[in-house]
């Protein structure tokens, strides 16, 4: 029996039985997390001890918090994730990664990405016992929705990594879609890329919608597919031609998500 996709089965005892797995498969899911947060937010904290008079932009303990989100996913035979194309070869440290937002998974998906990355993140989740103390000693960038204050903190802490080589990711659209359509775009990334000079990698994601449902604890089966885009440069651009290049970007994730959607309609529906 395979678990790789909500639909990889389908017969009516297929579907039972994966059905009935759920719950046990859930409470595995949990505890592995648990153990892998743990574990990453104890080697990350000692590795930015270790290394932090070579390594200011703190790359190494981000990259252990990165693969264990990684192997949070690898662990569970619930999830299946998956990248479609590479990064590009022209690919600069200092880039804005952008992409539709349909999961609390979507970042263990966007993980997979070889890059050292730091993520703008609801403040909430800073508060998670372990996962959330990793994020925070890594840098990660807390935001409290609805602040203006605590927006523009979060832009100057973004422009900060930027301007030292380390990648930003960003969800434009600000909070989950229910619906699977794209919300609209708020303006506060594309300003942050033009005036550091941050490329911006469109991305989408797709399949990752059924991995952890609203208010359900149980998980469910997902085959979640990640598309690269090319990347964006904002040289020469100034703020007040946001609007276009927020529309631009918004283009580019759009088509990429219908790449997945045609490619894959058994698999990604």
């Amino acid at each position: 029996m395979s678990l790789e996709g909500p639909h990889a089965s389908t017969s009516a005892s297929d579907r039972g039985l994966r059905e009935a797995l759920r719950v046990p498969l859930s409470i595995w899911l949990w505890a592995e997390i648990v153990v892998v947060s743990i574990s990453a937010f104890a080697l990350s904290s000692l590795l930015l001890v270790l290394c932090y008079p070579f390594d200011r932009r703190r790359a190494v303990a981000g990259n252990i918090v990165r693969l264990a989100c990684v192997t949070a996913v690898k662990l569970n035979p619930m999830w299946k994730f998956q990248i479609k194309g590479q990064l590009p070869a022209n690919f600069a440290r200092k880039t804005v990664l952008m992409s539709n937002h349909c999961s609390h998974t979507d970042p263990f998906l966007i993980c997979h990405l070889p890059v050292t990355m730091r993520w703008l993140a609801k403040a909430s989740l800073f508060k998670i016992p372990f996962l959330g103390w990793a994020m925070w000693a890594v840098g990660d960038i807390p935001v409290r929705r609805g602040d203006p204050h605590s927006a523009r903190e979060a832009m100057l802490r973004c422009a900060y990594w930027l301007n030292r080589g380390v990648a930003v990711a960003v969800f434009p659209e600000g909070t989950r879609s229910a619906s699977g359509e794209l919300l609209p775009f708020k303006d506060g990334a594309f300003r942050l890329a033009i005036e550091t000079g941050a490329d911006i990698l469109p991305l989408a994601v797709t399949g990752t919608h059924t991995a952890l449902r609203k208010h359900d604890w149980r998980a469910g089966y997902s085959l979640g597919w990640l598309n690269i885009g090319t990347p964006i440069s904002t040289a020469g651009m100034t703020v007040e031609e946001v609007p276009h290049l927020r529309d631009q970007v918004r283009e580019s994730i759009i088509r990429l998500r219908a790449e997945l959607i045609s490619g894959e309609p058994a698999s990604l529906h």
